[in-house]
């Protein structure tokens, strides 16, 4: 008699499926050393990223040393056309890796001596040589910051299960907004006494300092290998592959569409500052390095203390549900500053745009990693990561043009016209990604 099919299968089957085990088993007897070097690297390894994103010190730095909107325009979108080249070439080099973190490290130093290069540029180099280089800099920090968007979020989808990745993106989040929310206030202080001849500079030096410790952390992180990776093969090769990537999951070709789309409202980012400064002036009042650290200030915090309910939201609803909220939250304080003239009244603005943004920027980067099998996972985060970085590449400068052109005002509707359509997006045609079966979600 022949034997039957599932004999044969087994014995193909199993070695995967012990692999698999193994991992598995792994990731859980490490599971509270590795949350806890992810906090203990959120608590300061995120913080030079957060001043040099937050929308307030860099646009204010680069307007001061250049005297123009188009300029703030140009440096943010060298920081996005950066981060936008390299999250493809990160993703063909770690997917047929067992073991990333090594190479993360060296990303994530690269990263750090960027904002490092920014402070000494302000100590040393006369204008317009501290213009330039603060904009190659911005430039460079968004090519490491791409391909360690890849590294690290490839990382924690390794070590962390899905149904954790809420509250620990909640507590890191939180931890890293405590940190920088405090050397922002720092920073307001160091700006109004011009330390060390350039308070600007030495905002930024503290962030590398907190930073470069931060990634120091990442050392008590214990990385599983790979059960499952991908052939080693060329950057032409996985770019061919990217149509049938696309094609074979409608969900998350939808969440990359809506996700570019929202992504188009930061063009408005570098000017929220630049405009309060405006209200302020209607007022009678100016933006003085304390007032800036104050919203800095704001901005961080408030990132800080939503993100522990984004958390929350996201374990129990999923990170769907923490994009649409957070999208309608930043539209919502973009039109209320619009119409707003005092210190206090931005104060409330810049708490709602650091809710906002704080909520879009966990949901759409953990979103990513809950489609499809995870040895395509490198590449899926890599493709969304890239098209967003293109749109904030190309989005400062549309700003640009729209302050120099138009107004503020003009320029703020065109972003929000953008997050409307990704709202609808999301709310019409992606599927939340854990209402599939399980055997079409991440492990």
């Amino acid at each position: 008699m022949a034997p039957s099919a599932e004999p044969d299968a087994a014995p193909a089957e199993a070695p995967g499926a012990r692999a698999e085990a193994a991992f598995q088993e792994d990731v859980r007897a490490n599971l509270p050393r590795n949350f806890g070097a992810h906090l203990a690297h959120g608590l300061l390894g995120m913080t030079g990223f957060r001043l040099i994103q937050a929308p307030t010190f860099i646009p204010q730095y680069v307007f001061l040393l250049s005297g123009s909107e188009l300029v703030v325009g140009l440096a943010r979108a060298l920081q996005g056309l950066g981060h936008a080249v390299t999250p493809l070439f990160a993703a063909t080099l770690i997917e047929h890796r067992r073991r990333v973190l090594p190479l993360g490290f060296w990303v994530g130093g690269l990263m750090r001596a960027q904002v490092l290069g920014i402070a000494l540029a302000g100590f040393f180099l006369p204008s317009p040589w501290n213009l330039i280089a603060t904009c190659f800099f911005l430039g460079c920090f968004g090519l490491f910051l791409g391909m360690q968007g890849v590294l690290f979020n490839f990382l924690m989808s390794k070590v962390i299960p899905v149904e954790l990745r809420g509250r620990l993106n909640g507590v890191r989040n939180f931890l890293a907004g405590l940190t920088a929310a405090s050397v922002a206030w720092v920073g307001g202080y160091l700006i109004e006494r011009d330390a060390l001849g350039n308070g600007y500079a030495s905002t930024f030096l503290l962030a590398f300092v907190l930073t470069a410790l931060g990634l120091g952390m990442l050392v008590l992180l214990r990385e599983p290998r790979s059960p499952a990776v991908r052939e080693r093969g060329g950057f032409v090769d996985r770019l061919r592959e990217l149509p049938a990537l696309m094609r074979a999951d409608r969900a998350f070709t939808h969440y990359f569409v809506a996700r570019s789309l929202a992504t188009l409202g930061h063009m408005a980012m570098p000017y929220y500052v630049l405009f309060a400064g405006t209200q302020l002036a209607l007022g009678g009042a100016e933006l003085t390095g304390r007032s800036l650290g104050v919203l800095t200030r704001d901005f961080l915090l408030a990132q800080m203390l939503f993100n522990l309910v984004w958390g929350l939201l996201a374990d129990r609803r999923g990170f769907r549900a923490v994009l649409v909220l957070a999208l309608l939250v930043w539209v919502l304080s973009v039109l209320i500053l619009m119409h707003t003239q005092t210190q206090g009244s931005l104060q409330l603005v810049f708490i709602g745009l650091g809710a906002g943004t704080g909520g879009f920027m966990m949901g759409a980067q953990n979103l990513a990693l809950e489609f499809g099998r995870r040895e395509d996972l490198p590449m899926r985060i890599a493709v969304a990561n890239t098209t967003s970085q293109l749109m904030l590449a190309i989005g400062p400068l549309i700003g640009g043009l729209l302050v120099t052109l138009a107004s503020y005002e003009v320029l703020f509707y065109v972003a929000i016209a953008f997050q409307l359509a990704s709202l609808a997006l999301l709310v019409l045609l992606v599927e939340e990604p854990r209402r599939r079966s399980r055997r079409e979600r991440v492990a």
